[in-house]
């Protein structure tokens, strides 16, 4: 009993912190910059040995991807984006409206809670070509997402007539995705609220067909 106590009090403190070293990778990262972020800095921001940080991650994209992974799900546990409870919650909405309205919401939350770390890894990728994996798995995961959303619409009759598949995809990833959210909001000083008003309505536009409502009906 004794050594079972001793080893939930390890893990207890082991937990912690790591999620010390996360918390203090996020402001570093988000504050400064990937590149400007070292290994170092983060043991130093975090008051852990350089060495600990190595061993508990290897390196700085493997950070990056955690706290990505933790902060786009709202907590730790292993649950694929399409199982979470939200997203399952707008594909059964049978409005079509009501779908895209959570569709909104659900983004806002997320970038909320991790739309600067995404600006990072974007940045990290595209300036000096590091993380560019990482990003690039990022994109290709909102896209099969969002493909699941419009085939969501398309079988609730409420795509516009003629519209591809394809472009209904490319028109929720555009206007769903992080590079908006952080031009408008973080750049232009909109309210996450007024981004997704406007991107709710934005999507009601362009992927509601004229006189379709709940379960297609004309």
């Amino acid at each position: 009993m004794a050594t079972a106590k001793k080893t939930d009090g390890r893990r207890a403190r082991a937990e912690l912190t790591r999620a010390r070293m996360l918390d203090a990778a996020m402001r570093l990262f988000v504050e400064n910059g990937y590149g400007a972020t070292t290994i170092e800095s983060i043991a130093r921001e975090a008051g852990v040995a350089v060495q600990t940080m190595y061993f508990s991650f290897g390196n700085k994209q493997k950070i990056l991807k955690e706290l990505i992974d933790r902060h786009v799900a709202g907590d730790d546990d292993p649950v694929p984006t399409l199982e979470r409870p939200w997203v399952a919650e707008a594909l059964d909405a049978p409005d079509p409206v009501e779908q895209l309205r959570l569709q909104a919401r659900g983004a806002r939350e997320i970038y909320e809670r991790v739309g600067g770390l995404l600006e990072v890894l974007r940045n990290a990728a595209v300036v000096s070509g590091d993380a560019t994996e990482l990003w690039q798995t990022n994109q290709h995961q909102r896209i099969v997402v969002q493909g699941h959303f419009v085939d969501a619409l398309a079988k609730k009759g409420a795509l516009p007539d003629g519209m591809a598949r394809d472009r209904a995809v490319d028109i929720c990833y555009g206007l769903l995705g992080p590079e908006l959210y952080h031009l408008l909001v973080h750049e232009r000083g909109w309210t996450p609220r007024e981004w997704e008003q406007w991107v709710f309505d934005s999507l009601r536009g362009h992927l509601v067909g004229e006189g379709r409502s709940a379960g297609g009906d004309r």
